[in-house]
């Protein structure tokens, strides 16, 4: 007697059919829909706030294709590959970190790429996503939940490319570094407890890190706690996003319509603060439209992570979205005046390539990691 699952795969050849294409060229369907609708609404989004200038749309479809290219080629590297290349990446990452800090070219005030010829790069780039693999790998190779010592090695594995990456200075990639290495932690099982007690030891740092900090990075979390201390200088960025997002009202001013950003009253309006632009011209709908793609990817992103059947597969694939997650929180969140200003740009609709091709390589970890899995028979 035929089972129930096996009835439905012999009554539903095309539907098999279509899944067995995507599966054997390593592509999760339901993921990549859902980055081709938040691009397509960020190209979208990104016209307007770009001035209807062709020139940035046309370069951004550029970079939308080079990362769509290289987040298929990263599916189609099985798990195991990712698991033995880890520590190399990580040597790497390292390796370019510290090249940046002396012979680095300076962008923005900052000294953050690094020239090989025939290309420039962003090492710290690299390192978000050497770094959740080299510590899943870590993990991978011994019996969880941690021990003392396995955590006192992870911390360091985290904070040495965070220190340097600061050092640039680029303190919201170094953020960033932080959120990938500890979101590991806690998938790996760090103790509430424990993870309580770093965080109070976080706190009793602030004023050893408020002394290290460059003036203009006081000045935002000054700003961040005054907003109108000084709204024609270091608050003016923040004021001008929120009178953009809040005149959007529910529907929004319509595409193309918005005031902020075209008379330019918006700095940065095609990168960091795109997301006001969406507020403005698509109003309180648009942003939730905008904001339930951003979910729809986020909870794909746990689907594979649940599902993945070793513990790298799982540490990696949970880091990877809480990545994802923590780059848009943080993005809206100094948007909307609920966290400092640290210069991230809207994952796959701010203006940029560097960002999005690190994304789209880690979309394709996910993607093999789901696509390369083993059917399990009883």
């Amino acid at each position: 007697m035929l089972s129930t699952n096996t009835f439905q795969r012999t009554h539903n050849p095309h539907q098999n059919m279509a899944r067995s294409f995507w599966r054997y060229i390593h592509i999760d369907l339901y993921l990549l829909l859902s980055i081709i609708l938040l691009t397509i609404m960020g190209l979208i989004i990104l016209y307007s706030a770009s001035s209807q200038n062709r020139v940035v749309l046309e370069q951004q479809i550029l970079h939308i294709s080079l990362a769509f290219a290289v987040m298929v080629f990263f599916a189609q590297i099985p798990p195991l590959l990712y698991q033995r290349w880890a520590v190399w990446l990580y040597g790497i990452g390292l390796f370019f970190l510290i090249a940046v800090l002396l012979v680095g070219h300076t962008g923005k005030g900052a000294e953050r790429w690094l020239s090989l010829g025939f290309i420039r790069f962003q090492p710290s780039e690299l390192m978000k996503l050497a770094l959740p693999l080299f510590l899943a790998s870590y993990f991978h190779k011994m019996h969880l939940p941690l021990n003392n010592r396995a955590i006192f090695v992870a911390l360091m594995i985290i904070l040495v490319p965070a220190i340097l990456v600061s050092k640039q200075p680029d303190q919201s990639t170094a953020a960033l570094l932080i959120i990938a290495g500890g979101s590991v932690l806690f998938l790996a099982g760090l103790s509430w407890r424990l993870l309580c007690s770093l965080a109070g030891l976080a706190v009793l740092c602030a004023p050893l890190v408020w002394y290290f900090m460059h003036d203009y990075q006081r000045q935002r979390v000054l700003t961040f706690l005054n907003p109108e201390r000084d709204p024609l200088n270091k608050s003016y960025h923040i004021i001008q996003s929120k009178i953009a997002i809040g005149s959007g009202g529910l529907f929004g001013k319509g595409w193309l319509n918005g005031t902020q950003s075209h008379l330019h009253f918006l700095p940065e309006h095609s990168t960091d603060f795109i997301f006001a632009v969406c507020g403005e011209e698509f109003g309180f709908l648009g942003s939730i439209i905008l904001i339930t793609f951003f979910m729809i990817i986020i909870l794909r992103g746990l689907y594979i992570t649940i599902h993945a059947q070793d513990t790298f597969s799982r540490l990696t694939a949970g880091s990877l979205t809480l990545i994802f997650f923590f780059s848009f929180f943080i993005n809206m969140g100094m948007v909307t005046g609920i966290l400092p200003v640290m210069g991230l740009p809207l994952p796959l609709v701010s203006y940029g390539g560097s960002s999005m091709i690190t994304l789209m390589a880690g979309f394709g970890i996910l993607m093999s990691i789901q696509t390369h899995r083993k059917l399990l028979t009883t």
